[in-house]
């Protein structure tokens, strides 16, 4: 209503209304652009469940390393002996992401003679969809790993999607890699709708902001040692919510910017375990098996061999192309409420099913590049949960 605008018996049935369902237990505050009696209508500032960072939910600390290679993703074709390997490795940080689309490049080499018996050498995020690729195709599978699905890198990843996350660098990938990855960036989008909805929720949508209190910062900045990573997502616009800065009355947050736009997340505990059940339900096998050399591969039954062992190609392959890229998440006590995540002062919020993850990334995607610690940092855990509870201090007592 207008200042100065008259009342009439439409204006006071309506508040009558909203006096009812608040003596009902509907708050009138969590209806949007409703007025207090006797004041102008405003627009109101919405609201959003708060996470609880406090250093005593930290329930554990885990540490991935990206493995990162110049030129890209290694997906050719090595002749080992009388054993055929296709190797899918070194993804960077877009290994989740780009799952799909390089199993079914590296499914139709390995099946280029026909389906027949395939080996999978690791069960991460790229094991696991070429092993479900190749078994729809119609192989007999086998993947071996070393280690329960618990305890490989994969499962330490944060679970965003970010399919051109340390994926290659500027004037180190072949001329038509452009074209490679959006074929893989498009084919994984795709597939991942098919795991939307499903109970336990393994993939599905979510809310993220990008918050500053000042002018936002690019996180493309170059580094000293470290090579300019490839910026692709543009080419898949077209299947890519834009980001949308917000007005201030519709910035939830006690920043001067905000940004926010959909994505997709992995809650990857639950995701993994689908893949895994989903493959042995259609008859492919597992086999808890290490390798420390190429030469133990002639042991296997199988003629082809898909090489998905990510960073740990670089000791069992002697694949010195592969760089480490660091990455360290605090897990905090689920919070089943949260669906949104959020990135402010250099560390992202991510709620999944299994925990609520936050992680330090740096002022630039060059944060952990060549550092291959895998011990947790207790102190940088810490520092991250501190950053976040600063800002859930300012917006308010926490609420469900």
């Amino acid at each position: 209503m207008q200042a100065g605008a008259t009342m009439d018996g439409a204006t006071l049935g309506r508040r009558a209304m909203l006096a009812g369902l608040a003596a009902g237990g509907v708050g009138v505050s969590g209806l949007a652009g409703c007025a207090s009696v006797g004041g102008p209508l405003a627009a109101r500032r919405p609201t959003l469940p708060l996470v609880r960072a406090e250093a005593d939910r930290i329930t554990r600390v885990t540490v991935c390393l990206r493995p990162f290679r110049k030129a890209g993703p290694r997906l050719d074709v090595e002749q080992l002996g009388d054993k055929t390997v296709i190797h899918n490795y070194g993804h960077g940080g877009s290994g989740w992401s780009l799952s799909w689309g390089s199993a079914e490049i590296v499914a139709r080499k390995a099946l280029a003679d026909g389906p027949r018996e395939v080996a999978v050498i690791g069960c991460g995020a790229l094991g696991l969809t070429a092993a479900t690729v190749l078994r729809q195709a119609g192989a007999k599978v086998t993947i071996y790993a070393a280690e329960r699905l618990a305890d490989i890198r994969s499962a330490r990843a944060t679970g965003t999607w970010s399919p051109d996350s340390r994926i290659a660098a500027e004037g180190e990938a072949p001329a038509d890699f452009a074209a490679l990855w959006e074929g893989m960036a498009r084919t994984s989008f795709r597939r991942f709708q098919d795991y939307v909805g499903l109970a336990g929720s393994p993939v599905e949508w979510s809310d993220r902001y990008t918050l500053s209190d000042g002018p936002p910062a690019s996180r493309h900045a170059s580094a000293p040692g470290v090579p300019k990573f490839l910026e692709l997502v543009e080419h898949i616009r077209d299947i890519t919510p834009r980001a949308v800065t917000l007005d201030p009355r519709d910035n939830p947050f006690p920043v001067a910017h905000a940004r926010r736009a959909a994505s997709l997340q992995f809650n990857v505990t639950e995701y993994a375990h689908v893949l895994m059940t989903d493959f042995l339900l259609a008859g492919g096998r597992f086999e808890r098996r290490a390798f420390q050399s190429p030469s133990q591969l002639a042991e296997l039954q199988e003629p082809v061999i898909v090489n998905c062992t990510g960073y740990g190609a670089r000791a069992l392959w002697k694949d010195d192309s592969l760089i480490p890229v660091r990455g360290q998440i605090a897990w905090l006590i689920p919070q089943p409420e949260l669906h949104y995540g959020f990135y402010y002062r250099n560390v992202s919020v991510l709620p999944r099913r299994d925990g609520v993850v936050l992680q330090q990334v740096g002022a630039s995607d060059a944060y952990g590049y060549g550092d291959d610690r895998e011990v947790a940092d207790m102190a940088e855990a810490k520092a991250a949960v501190a950053t976040v509870a600063e800002l859930i201090a300012r917006m308010g007592p926490h609420r469900t």
